[in-house]
């Protein structure tokens, strides 16, 4: 129901009751009332878009912009003008972080918001202490929150303020850019279209279009490749793209560029970089499994991104599949692939069971190919250059190229290209210049926040999929995150632990109740370790996806590898 009154109701009789007398009957209509002001504001809003409800987030994203907050009225105006429940509408925005839910009755927000990263880098070069002083700092019309991990670990500690991120922050540059109202994101140089084209770009495209190169050729060098998605799960590429041909038509294609793991901004470099190399691996498989939609799911984190593809993506010549740009709205949970899906239809980003999977039954019902965007991005180089070139490149038994977003007490952060299975001591001492002076290299995540720690004596484990997992550890999208001597592991696994907290979706206890409980356990002097571990091994059996599954990864990577620090606490307690 839209939420407006049901006249139904209003011609009800009041029942009675012996000895209560007639009841009284209502002296308002039931149900929530659509203010006339508010819905005028959000059909001049929304303007000729149209009122699909895969279109609610982009419809509250255009509030939230606009408004920098979402009130009651404007939610109960949209539900009304997208012809959905109130409730509907309500659990949908309240789920995502990034709508600011002004409820009936509340104060309106300051219009202008700073965000101060909090997750495990950030922290780890002072942003909790950055937040206190800015929050005892700025002026009315201004407010201070923290917020999960942005993006920029290798610009540590990262603030939003407004969509404009400022790197390596400080208090003082910070308050410039409030004094400045500097809000707005900027755009660096990146390859556009003609210099893309000027390069050979697209040829692979037009010669698969037109019948020079065969599908069939395409997916035999992926297969021969090895190529894995790169987001995480490391599945064949080849084989997920033979899956999704199999299954009848029609068929979609959804981009997972929703790369939320603290200590992952691989996919931030690529598509700020050269965009067109990504668009056409996305139009390569398309392609190949007959797509005639292409969803693209880019975080909210990530305005310049998005606003380099909405440009370049409306330079691409006519007679290809119809390019969707989705906009993320600050929930970890969406970088599941089934959470993905729900997120792009519209809904709370809840992950579905399995199977059927989502090659079987995906977007709206339909087959669908989810790549992320790295995956993608190399497609073009691996079938021009051909699979022996790929394989080429690795060390230590493994193959390929890996692309390491690497962060924490190193001297050179960034992402490093590098052969997929270098070592982490390889990996410092040749890509990032060594560690920063006065660290001395202590412990390391392998694997971004879900990914596990492991102490610097474990240097020579190839960084790639497959050989970590044996370690209770796993590579997952290749975000290392570098600890020195001055850096507390149990103060690193609480921070990651509260980070799954904060993010758990809450669909299934295991995870809702289990990393809440785990936070609290952990956040006493002296840690249970048994009940931890009797909690732990509940979230992996026992959780629907991923996130509970592997929350609990840092918490017994520490207590099975830095036995010292309880020995420590213990001792000192």
């Amino acid at each position: 129901m839209s939420g407006q009154h049901d006249q139904r109701n209003h011609n009800v009789h009041a029942f009675e009751h012996p000895g209560l007398g007639r009841k009284r009957a209502r002296s308002t209509p039931k149900g929530r009332q659509v203010e006339p002001r508010a819905l005028q504001e959000i059909a001049e809003l929304l303007g000729e878009r149209p009122r699909r409800r895969d279109l609610l987030i982009e419809h509250l994203h255009l509030i939230q912009d606009r408004y920098h907050q979402i009130s009651a009225a404007h939610l109960a105006a949209l539900a009304e003008e997208m012809r959905l429940s109130f409730a509907e509408v309500f659990e949908t925005a309240t789920f995502y972080a990034h709508f600011d839910i002004v409820k009936e009755g509340e104060p309106a927000l300051p219009r202008l918001t700073v965000r101060v990263c909090d997750s495990l880098t950030c922290a780890m070069h002072g942003s909790e202490e950055l937040l206190a002083t800015l929050q005892d700092s700025v002026g009315p019309g201004v407010r201070v929150v923290r917020a999960p991990c942005v993006g920029l670990c290798d610009h540590a500690p990262a603030i939003e303020v407004g969509h404009n991120f400022l790197h390596d922050a400080t208090a003082e540059t910070v308050l410039a850019a409030i004094e400045a109202k500097d809000t707005h994101p900027h755009m660096d140089a990146y390859v556009g279209y003609d210099a893309y084209v000027a390069g050979g770009g697209y040829a692979l495209l037009n010669n698969l279009r037109s019948g020079e190169r065969s599908i069939e050729s395409i997916l035999t060098v992926l297969d021969d490749s090895g190529l894995r998605g790169l987001g995480g799960a490391g599945f064949p590429t080849g084989r997920k793209w033979r899956a999704v041909r199999g299954e009848p038509g029609p068929r979609l294609m959804a981009v997972n560029g929703d790369e939320g793991e603290p200590g992952t901004f691989k996919d931030r470099l690529y598509l700020q970089t050269d965009p067109h190399r990504f668009l056409e691996g996305t139009l390569i498989g398309a392609h190949v499994v007959e797509a005639d939609e292409v969803y693209i799911y880019i975080r909210d984190e990530y305005p310049v991104a998005r606003a380099i593809l909405e440009r370049e993506i409306a330079r691409l010549p006519a007679g290809g599949p119809a390019i969707h740009l989705r906009r993320g709205a600050g929930a970890y949970i969406c970088g599941e692939e089934s959470s993905l899906l729900e997120s792009l239809e519209g809904k709370r980003g809840l992950p579905r069971h399995k199977p059927p999977y989502p090659f079987q039954v995906g977007l709206f019902g339909q087959p669908t190919l989810i790549n992320n965007v790295e995956t993608l991005y190399w497609i073009r180089d691996i079938v021009e250059k051909g699979n022996s070139w790929w394989n080429s490149h690795g060390r230590n038994g493994r193959t390929g190229l890996r692309s390491y977003s690497v962060s924490g007490r190193v001297r050179e952060p960034g992402v490093k290209l590098a052969p997929a299975g270098v070592t982490i001591r390889e990996l410092i001492e040749e890509f990032c210049g060594g560690m920063q002076d006065g660290h001395r290299f202590h412990a390391y995540l392998p694997g971004g926040a879900s990914g596990g720690i492991l102490p610097a004596a474990m240097d020579d484990i190839p960084l790639d999929f497959g050989t970590l997992e044996k370690h209770g550890c796993f590579i997952g999208s290749a975000a290392v995150v570098v600890l020195s001597e001055q850096d507390d592991m149990r103060a690193a696994a609480l921070n990651l632990m509260r980070f799954f907290e904060d993010e758990s979706c809450g669909q299934c206890t295991p995870c809702r109740a289990g990393t809440q409980k785990a936070v609290m356990l952990m956040q006493r002097p002296i840690w249970n370790q048994e009940l931890l571990g009797e909690l732990s091994q509940a979230m992996r059996d026992a959780s629907i996806c991923g996130l509970g599954q592997a929350a609990s990864n840092p918490l017994t990577c520490v207590m099975r590898y830095f036995p010292e620090e309880f020995m420590t606490r213990d001792a000192a307690e």
